[in-house]
C-alpha cells in the first residue's frame, strides 16, 4: 500500500513536469545555441534600444515553435514588465485582412484599457493601429505581434501584412512581428512590396537527434531531491532509470519513435503514457513501462484487419508480395492465381482452392482496402484483368503471419526472400 501510494506521488510529478512547458524546455535557458537564446537576444535588444524587428520561426509542427515564444515573453516580461504588450494572432482564424485588423484593435484596446467599437470600418482600425504604434513607441513601449500559422496571412492581397511592417518604418513605432509557420518558405510567398520591408531573420527548429531526445528524457523523468519524495526511493528511482536508459531496448524504442514522429510533442505523448503505465506494487517505471507506451502509438489499423483473414486472402497476400519481389511492375488477379498454382505444385499443399473462391477472397481484400488498383485505367475490364497492388508492408504482412495462430508453415517460408531471389 506504502509503495503505491509513493508511485502515486511520484507519477504526479512527472506528469505535471511533462504537462508544463517552461519545465520541459528550461535546459535551453543554459544554452546560448539555442533558438530560445537566439530568440531573446533579437526581442530583448529590440526592447532596449527601441528599434523595430521582425523574425520568422520555422519547422515542422509540434517541435517546440511557440512553447519557445511563450519562454521568451514570460521572461521579458518579468524583465520589462511595463515595457511590453503582446499581440496574438492565428492566421487559421485572422486570415482575413479585415478580421485581423478588428481583433489587433481589440487587443490593442484590452491592453491599455481603451474602449473598443465593434462597427469601426477596417480603415479605422488600419489607423488606430498606427496610432497607437506611434504612441507607444513615445512612451518607450514595444509591441510584439506573434502571428501563428503566418504563411496563412501570406495568402490573398496580404493587405495585413503590409500595412503592419510598412508602420513599423516610421522613426516613432516600436514593435516586433514574430511569424510562426511550419512552412520552410514561408518567406518566399511574401509579394515584393511585404518582402523589401521584412528584415528576413530566421530560425530553423530542425527535429533533434536521438542524443536530444535522450538528454531530453533524462531531463523529464530524473527525479530531483527537491521533488517532495523521500531520499531512499529518489535514490533508488534514478538507479533503476540509469539501467534503463543504457538498455539497448530502450534506445530501439527511441529510435522506433523517432522513425515516426521526432517532435517534442510526441516525445511528450511518448513519456506521459510511459508514467501512465508505472508499475504500482513497485512505484518504479521499467522496460515494460516504456515497450507498453510506444506500442499504444504505434496505430495498427491494418494489423488489425490482418488478424481477421482466412487462410486463401492470407495465400493471396503473401503471393502479391512474391510478385513485387520479382520486380513485376504489374500483375492482375490472373497473375496471382498463377503464382498461387505454382506455389501448389512446388509444396504439394492442401491448401487448394477454386478460382470462383479465391476470386471472392481477392474481392473481400479489395472491400478490406489491404489491396488497391494501380491505376484508374482500364476500369471497363473485368476485375480479374485489372492491376492491382498490396497496400501493406512485407514487415506487417511477416508480423500478421506471426500473430496468426492458424497461418501454416510453409507462408511463413514463403516471406523468406532469399529462398526464391
Amino acid at each position: 500500500m506504502a509503495a503505491a501510494s509513493v508511485a502515486s506521488r511520484a507519477q504526479s510529478v512527472l506528469r505535471g513536469r511533462l504537462c508544463d512547458p517552461g519545465f520541459v524546455h528550461s535546459a535551453l535557458r543554459s544554452s546560448p545555441d539555442t533558438n530560445y537564446s537566439k530568440l531573446k537576444y533579437l526581442v530583448a535588444s529590440s526592447v532596449s534600444e527601441a528599434c523595430n524587428n521582425s523574425v520568422l520561426l520555422l519547422g515542422p509542427r509540434g517541435c517546440g515553435k511557440a512553447a519557445v515564444v511563450d519562454m521568451v515573453l514570460d521572461d521579458l516580461k518579468k524583465e520589462h514588465p511595463d515595457a511590453i504588450s503582446v499581440i496574438r494572432l492565428n492566421g487559421m482564424l485572422h486570415s482575413d485582412d479585415n478580421c485581423a485588423m478588428k481583433e489587433i484593435a481589440r487587443q490593442l484596446c484590452l491592453e491599455h484599457q481603451l474602449s473598443f467599437s465593434k462597427m469601426a470600418s477596417s480603415d479605422d482600425n488600419t489607423e488606430f493601429m498606427i496610432d497607437m504604434l506611434r504612441e507607444c513607441g513615445l512612451a518607450h513601449k514595444t509591441v510584439l505581434f506573434v502571428l501563428e500559422e503566418f504563411d496563412l496571412f501570406a495568402q490573398g492581397k496580404q493587405r495585413l501584412l503590409y500595412s503592419l511592417l510598412d508602420a513599423m518604418q516610421s522613426l516613432t513605432s516600436q514593435a516586433v512581428v514574430i511569424g510562426l509557420s511550419c512552412r520552410l518558405d514561408a518567406d518566399q510567398l511574401l509579394e515584393k512590396r511585404v518582402r523589401s520591408r521584412f528584415s528576413h531573420r530566421k530560425l530553423l527548429f530542425v527535429p533533434p537527434s536521438l542524443d536530444d531526445i535522450q538528454r531530453l528524457v533524462e531531463h523529464l523523468l530524473i527525479l530531483t531531491q527537491d521533488s517532495g519524495l523521500r531520499a531512499k526511493y529518489i535514490t533508488d528511482y534514478n538507479s533503476r532509470l540509469a539501467n534503463i536508459f543504457i538498455d539497448n531496448k530502450f534506445k530501439g524504442c527511441l529510435n522506433s519513435l523517432m522513425d515516426a514522429d521526432a517532435t517534442t510533442s510526441n516525445i511528450l505523448r511518448f513519456l506521459f503514457r510511459a508514467v501512465s503505465y508505472m508499475d504500482m506494487e513497485s512505484g518504479f517505471l521499467s522496460m515494460e513501462s516504456f515497450q507498453k507506451a510506444l506500442s499504444s502509438m504505434q496505430r495498427q489499423p491494418k494489423m488489425d484487419s490482418l488478424q481477421d483473414l482466412s487462410i486463401l486472402e492470407l495465400y493471396i497476400l503473401v503471393c502479391m508480395h512474391r510478385l513485387e519481389d520479382k520486380e513485376q511492375s504489374s500483375y492482375n488477379f490472373t497473375s496471382i492465381m498463377k503464382e498461387y498454382r505454382s506455389i501448389q505444385d512446388a509444396y504439394k499443399t492442401s491448401d487448394k482452392y477454386s478460382s470462383t473462391v479465391c476470386f471472392r477472397a481477392f474481392e473481400h481484400l479489395l472491400d478490406r482496402e489491404l489491396i488497391s488498383f494501380g491505376d484508374n485505367r482500364g476500369r471497363n475490364q473485368a476485375l480479374e484483368y485489372r492491376s492491382v497492388k498490396l497496400l501493406i508492408s512485407s514487415r506487417e504482412l511477416a508480423q500478421s503471419l506471426k500473430l496468426n495462430t492458424t497461418c501454416p508453415a510453409v507462408l511463413q517460408k514463403l516471406l523468406d526472400r532469399e529462398r526464391y531471389m
